[in-house]
């Protein structure tokens, strides 16, 4: 899920140059005409921001139209890196993966919305690469929701004055009372399910990774509601996620 475009309050051309990133991305390319037509923008200005990020490699030139590049990822793969968390999880999800054989998640959030770090696919026919990156509301996430229990009260509420608690499935959390209800839960129980309400016949439990009293993001494991049944979530699986939410802690406080 990208994050939602709004109304920009910093400078212009900016808010421009953002503006062209993202729909460069929702239309996976196009050309000048297109994008000036889209953004109801200058062809001149749109053609300027291309050429200036051509020269830098955030975008290539195929066929006429205009991609994103690898630029990206090279800044993408630094952010990441720097994440302590992502350094101190990817074995822990490794061995998730193959001890469950379902797929397995490191998440983190930011700026209000979870984001898939480092995942494993498990015995499952889906291409991770496709949600490594994405955005996901924390209500309907259960890494989210793992997240969200172990923020101060007063930040869930901006979140959801922000970005609201759209409903996914008919099982999604939509109330503000339902939400802070189950986080209450969450925290006593070390655990958020999510019982297809982001996606129909997907189950995932997460658990909070914390260091030093603050949340730092959460593992879950996902997977089809036959095989990962609530009581499977909640027996063994949740025991394989506290193992390795220990084992990760540890690797926090030694890195």
């Amino acid at each position: 899920m990208k994050q939602s475009r709004k109304p920009g309050k910093g400078i212009k051309s900016d808010e421009t140059l953002f503006a062209l990133i993202e729909t460069l991305r929702e239309v996976d390319g196009a050309g000048v005409t297109e994008l000036a037509d889209r953004l109801d923008i200058a062809k001149s200005t749109i053609h300027g921001h291309l050429t200036s990020m051509r020269e830098h490699g955030f975008v290539v030139k195929r066929g006429g139209e205009y991609h994103l590049g690898l630029g990206f990822f090279d800044y993408g793969q630094y952010v990441r890196g720097q994440l302590n968390i992502f350094r101190s999880g990817m074995e822990a999800v490794d061995d998730l993966e193959r001890a469950t054989g379902e797929m397995a998640w490191l998440i983190t959030h930011e700026n209000g919305k979870a984001m898939y770090i480092y995942g494993r696919g498990g015995q499952n026919n889906i291409d991770i690469n496709t949600i490594l990156g994405q955005w996901s509301y924390m209500h309907c996430n259960s890494g989210g929701k793992a997240i969200l229990a172990h923020l101060p009260e007063e930040e869930i509420h901006a979140i959801v004055d922000e970005y609201g608690l759209p409903s996914r499935t008919e099982n999604t959390i939509t109330t503000r009372e339902a939400l802070f209800d189950e986080l209450a839960q969450i925290r006593e129980q070390g655990y958020a399910l999510n019982l297809s309400e982001d996606l129909k016949g997907i189950h995932a439990i997460g658990v909070p990774l914390t260091f030093e009293g603050e949340i730092q993001g959460a593992l879950s494991i996902a997977g089809p509601a036959h095989r990962l049944s609530k009581e499977r979530c909640k027996g063994e699986v949740f025991d394989q996620l506290r193992a390795a939410t220990d084992e990760i802690e540890m690797n926090l406080a030694y890195r």
